[in-house]
């Protein structure tokens, strides 16, 4: 097909299930339908837990400029025994905890820009589609009741493991022995009902549903049985959405045709603690960097590579950002308003090559750069042309500098990036102190910090600071 941004050329995707990149060709033409497991809302949301909405937002958006019309689904798991067990460990209502999580989910892709989704289901308003499924696997020989819970037969799929490439000899769900399952490789699709637990009705008994099953409920009430395109993180692929395969197939349905995975955000190699959510979590980051910023760095990396967090990361994508929008002010001021063109031919292979974000974000400098001497020279034309290519390009990307969203060039922003400036400098005194074993002048530096409303955590990546709301000073 011609894309809508003027480039022909076909979009290549890595698929996990085959382990290769393929020619994206839709179910149905001019359409493309994508299914993204969204957040379990237990708890706050960091870095961590929002770069795939980043990531694949991305996809969405040159989808849309290729020309496609994309519905876009991003579930809520907003019943689980991790949900069950801290809300009660709270002492409130498990709605109301997971209600709560949700919006502040909601929160944090809204302020990195995150399109919303064409819709947003719950586990819990789709249990009917959720019961419906398990039936349709209980009359087709590949579910049973036991002990008032509904278990996956995984012997009954043969192809199980196809996705993961776990061998059916090595399979462990992870979900400790019980004593409904005639074999411990099942899995749950439906909990009985326990005391205290909320619980619905169903021919088997009153319970709730189990993890892998709402997804597949889900996803097929809103893109049919057949649909282009499932996403979520690494950690996903096994045994999340191994037993979601194996459900809709078992079942009849075609599922998706394409497996698009992200990579982790890690610290020291490792996936990102919970531990280190009061530094990391998106409001904390938001006082530090702006938000515009933030979604540079997360989504400057190819979305399969581990994107390895530092504070030196996070500072050399916000002078990176600030180049490109400093640019644009330049061509502004001095030429006239920019309207955003069309991305360039390198541009539009690399995102077409598998999503090549550092490619593209490549080429976005270079333009920036041609600009700059275009500008320098007295070209205004040719410095108007690069402007405009480089808000379509991060138009795409989803941090156009000059979209009104992200227009923060006000006295808050310069506030933060003066206390940033300052309290790294007062960091450094502290650093220095602790090396030459003076703990009383380095006890001082950090004491004089929280008098000034901000905290400072030590961890494996060198002190992380965040400001304290009123009634922490």
């Amino acid at each position: 097909m011609t894309d809508r941004v003027g480039h022909p050329g076909g979009l290549r995707l890595h698929d996990t299930m085959t382990g290769a990149v393929r020619d994206f060709v839709p179910v149905q033409a001019g359409h493309a339908s994508i299914y993204l497991c969204g957040a379990t809302v237990q708890g706050l949301p960091h870095i961590g837990h929002v770069r795939s909405g980043v990531a694949f937002d991305v996809l969405r958006r040159w989808l849309v400029a290729k020309g496609y019309d994309v519905a876009f689904i991003r579930n809520v798991t907003d019943i689980d025994d991790k949900i069950l067990n801290k809300a009660a460990a709270a002492g409130r209502p498990w709605w109301e905890w997971a209600a709560t999580h949700e919006r502040a989910f909601t929160a944090a892709y809204d302020a990195l820009g995150v399109l919303p989704p064409s819709a947003e289901p719950r586990a819990t308003g789709h249990i009917t589609q959720i019961v419906e499924l398990i039936e349709r696997l209980i009359d087709g020989g590949h579910a049973y009741a036991g002990g008032g819970d509904v278990y996956f037969d995984v012997l009954s799929y043969p192809e199980y493991g196809a996705l993961s490439g776990h061998r059916i000899d090595d399979v462990h769900q992870g979900e400790g022995a019980a004593t409904g399952k005639r074999d411990q490789r099942d899995f749950t699709l439906w909990k009985g009902a326990k005391p205290g637990e909320p619980s619905w009705p169903t021919p088997w008994g009153r319970g709730r549903p189990g993890w892998h099953s709402e997804c597949v409920a889900m996803a097929h009430e809103y893109l049919g049985g057949t649909f282009d395109i499932h996403c979520g993180g690494m950690d996903l692929v096994f045994p999340h959405h191994e037993n979601e395969i194996a459900q809709a197939k078992a079942a009849g349905d075609g599922f998706a045709q394409f497996w698009l995975h992200n990579g982790w955000v890690t610290m020291g190699g490792e996936k990102m603690s919970k531990s280190l959510g009061n530094v990391l979590a998106i409001p904390a980051v938001l006082q530090r960097v702006r938000a515009a910023e933030l979604r540079y760095y997360l989504g400057s990396a190819h979305y399969r590579s581990m994107l390895e967090f530092s504070e030196t990361a996070l500072q050399d994508a916000v002078k990176a950002y600030t180049g490109i929008e400093e640019f644009l002010h330049r061509v502004r001021t001095r030429v006239g308003g920019v309207v955003p063109g069309e991305v360039t031919e390198k541009f539009a292979a690399a995102l077409d090559d598998d999503l090549s974000v550092p490619i593209a974000l490549a080429e976005v400098h270079t333009i920036r750069a041609d600009g700059n001497r275009a500008l320098d020279a007295g070209d205004h034309a040719g410095a108007m042309a690069h402007a405009s290519a480089i808000r379509a390009m991060m138009g795409i990307l989803g941090c156009d500098p000059l979209d009104e969203r992200w227009e923060t060039r006000d006295e808050t922003s310069a506030a933060l990036a003066a206390v940033d400036h300052l309290v790294h400098w007062a960091l450094e005194g502290r650093a220095q102190a602790r090396a030459n074993r003076d703990w009383a002048q380095a006890d001082q530096i950090r004491d004089r910090l929280k008098e000034a409303g901000i905290d400072v955590t030590d961890t494996a990546d060198g002190p992380q600071w965040s400001l304290l709301d009123g009634d922490a000073k």
